[in-house]
């Protein structure tokens, strides 16, 4: 990026926050494969900025969006949001820089309990106020008031939809329109809430701050199954036996469990596929013949 570009977004996060942001960053860290992440000194603090193309605006809204709809629930700290917006060659996103500390059982047992709290924070109807992104994919949560539903035409049916157009049409195409009518009969009975779901906490976003204190970040926010969560957190590791110890004492998970968290880590495993190629493509059709059995079983 250009000297220019740089200044342009100091001089405007400087104006949405009355801080006076230094003309450069101090340097490039690491913080996903989509944005340049940035820390960001100012004249009283440091920042964590994202950088990316005019285009992201909207994505980043919508991350900061997600993270404000985290912050009120007052249950896992997450970073504050201190502004968002764009200029003409970027747009941008700049959060509190949380310093990070050891992650030990204590903190993973706080994550758990601290996450229970948040899924009790619910809504009449499964969705979101506005759609976001899992990963770069855009990511459905139009308002429906029946989850089996919702899982299936906001979360199945456009990965599925994309992995066709990916050529995975073969590999999965009949065996996911099966799926598509069967997953109001994997979800038979489960009469779940609508809590305030993280979205994406695999075991990358989060950590833990100098405190010890449990922090969660780079969400996708929507109102879902609780068990979502959950399932996403066995999918890639990161979490360990005191997590989910502490939450099920909380917050215990009713009887099939276990059944429902390979039916919602197919969504991520499609995902993958469409962002990463046909190893995950080949998991997620593995996955779907083993959800089809227990049907047919």
């Amino acid at each position: 990026m250009t000297s220019a570009g740089y200044q342009a977004i100091a001089d405007a996060i400087s104006a949405l926050t009355g801080l006076r942001c230094r003309s450069t960053p101090e340097g490039q860290v690491s913080g996903g494969s989509i944005h340049e992440c940035h820390r960001w000194p100012t004249s009283t603090q440091l920042l964590f900025v994202k950088v990316a193309a005019p285009a992201q605006q909207a994505m980043l809204e919508a991350e900061a969006a997600g993270l404000a709809a985290l912050a009120a629930a007052a249950a896992v700290r997450v970073p504050a949001v201190l502004a968002v917006g764009g200029t003409a060659q970027n747009a941008y996103l700049a959060l509190e820089w949380i310093e990070r500390g050891t992650a030990d059982r204590a903190c993973e047992a706080k994550l758990g309990e601290r996450l229970a709290e948040q899924h009790r924070r619910i809504s009449a109807r499964f969705g979101w106020d506005r759609d976001n992104h899992i990963g770069r994919t855009p990511q459905e949560n139009g308002w429906l008031p029946d989850w089996p539903e919702f899982f299936r035409e906001r979360r199945l049916r456009p990965q599925l939809a994309l992995a066709a157009r990916n050529g995975y049409e073969r590999l999965l195409g009949s065996v996911g329109e099966r799926l598509l009518a069967v997953t109001g009969d994997l979800l038979a009975d489960h009469r779940p809430a609508p809590s305030l779901l993280h979205g994406d906490l695999w075991g990358g976003n989060w950590f833990a701050d100098s405190h010890g204190e449990p922090v969660i970040f780079d969400p996708a926010v929507y109102h879902g199954d609780r068990e979502a969560d959950l399932a996403m957190t066995r999918l890639f590791g990161g979490f360990g036996s005191a997590f989910y110890q502490a939450y099920r004492s909380t917050m215990p998970l009713p009887a099939g469990s276990d059944t429902r968290c390979e039916l919602y880590n197919l969504y991520h495993v499609l995902n993958h596929a469409n962002l990463f190629g046909s190893a995950y493509a080949q998991q997620a059709r593995t996955m779907i013949d083993r959800l089809l059995a227990q049907v047919r079983g």
